[in-house]
């Protein structure tokens, strides 16, 4: 079994990987900057170690992470979600050294975060995938014959993207003459590669992605799905598991699909396949997650399988506790993304000093959290600073504990996206569990809030903020 963990990363995912280290009786060793000197994450661990002045590239240099790894005395790295999450380089390195990667090995890495090799290996396992290049696009001819030959609306994104950056909705051919050179530069700057790709637009899907775990022993099975429908931009804002949208036997089919694509690339450790499903009940690959997902906390909510302490397990070379038919759903978990974010305001970051902090409880009720009373929330990260997860048995009765724990949840100091989710569960159409991810654009009133600042003004705030944060 691993002993000693290094956690490659920061904020709530962190210390959630501590408290399965914890559980399981492994030292957990954290990793800060100097902007995150006094995060929640520096403060559990067993362990903690700074990492540099650089608040974001020192999150980002895997030589001199998996350095500390070995230095320390780590057997084991967990890279969390973002950050190095998916750098198949990280992985690597880890192999290297001899530190246990706790995730894929870098060929499946490589190969699902190319999203053209990943199309090409899901037709070959007999996936249906979205219409689209079977290559990287050449120039932007090649895209326009393409997009005239499916049709429009097509997406152009990034080949090497995640995230939900680096993709880019042309519904006429003056569009994707204007967006292709915006997502060449987006992927080049997001991800160190220019190479896109184009895709006919499924309009209006719902988004359901599926969990996976695999072992070294050819074990592999689902948890079910979630449902991220209602995202803004392509960042999902609240996730729900099992989807109320889907019968029974979409159930089973999807969950069928997953497993046969994790066993199509010889996937080992957690990972999640992603689908759209359109108007017409018809299921299509968008990607896979070579990683844990942020609302991995739902599934654990359905189901009572720990995750984090599956991939530690699965690492260490252990099998599966569980086999397929072991595995059961019982009612309904919501996870909500509380952000540190101004929804009435173009959803315009609030960073700053979090004066006061009450997390819910009760029941079915579930805070992650990378905040506490006191704590100031750096400007140099992404804004979520906690994740409200509540299960109960039924569809109406998850919705009305999460409108109470929502309202219990006290967080002073920052402007967060507690009011807009409460809106949300006020709406019939989410209510009545029908909705897709035009959800957040066609329900605009509900917080009546404008889509988006000019970016001026978000550089400006984010600009204030960092200065302020530096003059502490």
């Amino acid at each position: 079994m691993i002993r000693k963990i290094l956690i490659a990363n920061r904020g709530e995912i962190a210390v959630r990987i501590v408290r399965a280290c914890a559980e399981l009786g492994i030292i957990s060793v954290a990793i800060y900057t100097d902007a995150d000197r006094h995060a929640l994450h520096v403060k559990k661990a067993d362990e903690s170690y700074n990492i540099g002045s650089d608040p974001v590239q020192g999150y980002l240099n895997a030589h001199n992470i998996v350095n500390l790894a070995v230095a320390s005395g780590c057997d084991a790295l967990h890279p969390g979600y973002g950050f190095l999450s998916e750098n198949s380089s990280l992985a690597e390195i880890c192999a290297r050294r001899g530190i246990r990667f706790i995730g894929p090995d870098a060929r499946v890495i490589r190969m699902m975060g190319d999203k053209i090799e990943a199309r090409k290996a899901m037709i070959k396992a007999g996936i249906p995938v979205i219409p689209g290049s079977e290559h990287n696009l050449e120039n932007q001819e090649k895209a326009r014959l393409l997009a005239e030959k499916i049709g429009y609306p097509v997406m152009l994104k990034a080949t090497n993207g995640g995230g939900g950056r680096g993709i880019r909705r042309c519904d006429s051919e003056a569009e994707l003459l204007k967006n292709y050179g915006r997502v060449v530069s987006e992927a080049s700057k997001a991800f160190g590669k220019p190479e896109i790709f184009l895709e006919k637009c499924v309009v209006n899907p719902k988004h359901i992605e599926v969990q996976i775990l695999a072992d070294n022993q050819g074990n592999v099975i689902h948890l079910f799905e979630r449902d991220c429908s209602i995202q803004r931009r392509n960042q999902k804002l609240i996730e729900i598991a099992p989807s109320p949208q889907l019968t029974e036997a979409q159930r089973q089919y999807i969950g069928k699909l997953a497993v046969n694509a994790a066993k199509a690339v010889k996937y080992v450790n957690a990972g999640t396949v992603e689908f759209l499903l359109d108007e017409h009940n018809q299921f299509y690959f968008m990607e896979m997650n070579t990683r844990l997902q942020v609302e991995h906390t739902i599934t654990e909510a359905i189901t009572g399988v720990d995750i984090v302490q599956e991939q530690i397990r699965v690492a260490s070379g252990l099998p599966l506790q569980y086999k397929q038919e072991e595995i059961q759903y019982r009612g309904y978990a919501m996870e909500f993304r509380i952000n540190a974010e101004d929804p009435k305001n173009g959803f315009l970051p609030s960073f700053g000093r979090i004066t006061r902090y009450y997390a819910p409880g009760g029941p079915g009720v579930r805070t992650d959290a990378a905040m506490y009373t006191g704590y100031v929330i750096p400007p140099y990260y992404d804004s979520m600073c906690a994740k409200l997860t509540v299960w109960n048995l039924t569809w109406d009765s998850v919705i009305d504990r999460s409108r109470r724990a929502l309202n219990d949840m006290t967080v002073y100091g920052v402007k967060t996206t507690i009011p807009y989710y409460l809106e949300i569960l006020g709406n019939k159409d989410f209510c009545s569990g029908h909705f897709d991810t035009s959800f957040v654009e066609t329900h605009a009133e509900l917080i009546n809030y404008n889509f988006g600042q000019p970016p001026e003004m978000l550089a400006a705030a984010i600009a204030a903020a960092i200065a302020a944060h530096n003059g502490l």
